[in-house]
């Protein structure tokens, strides 16, 4: 049965941090790619982290980039996203996905973790 549930959420103030964790099973976590994704009230659930099937290749949405990093560790098929410098408009439910086109499309998501950046 295949698996992901993040954890690491929270309450944090602005300019705070948090990391994020997505543990995987169920399924051979190196060869799919992972991606985070967030979705606030009234607004379009928007892609913000994505990470290559063995790590070598990340990219960033331009809101996010410069303060959040997305890794994994294939040995504990987990990824992570490592959050600074959060503002107000980062609250979210934040979404761990991975996906794979060979053989054919495969696509996972996690049930998701609150994010709330409040003073």
């Amino acid at each position: 049965q295949v698996q992901l549930v993040e954890s690491g959420g929270g309450l944090v103030q602005p300019g705070g941090s948090l990391r994020l964790s997505c543990v995987a099973s169920g399924f051979t976590f190196s060869k799919f790619a992972m991606d985070w994704y967030r979705h606030s009230p009234g607004k379009e659930r928007e892609e913000i982290a994505g990470i290559s099937s063995l790590g070598g290749t990340t990219k960033y949405a331009d809101s996010v980039k410069g303060r959040f990093t997305i890794s994994r560790d294939s040995a504990r098929n987990t990824l992570y996203l490592q959050m600074n410098s959060l503002k107000a408009e980062d609250t979210a439910v934040y979404y761990c996905r991975a996906r794979s086109s060979w053989p054919v499309w495969q696509e996972y998501w996690g049930q998701g973790t609150q994010v709330t950046v409040s003073s």
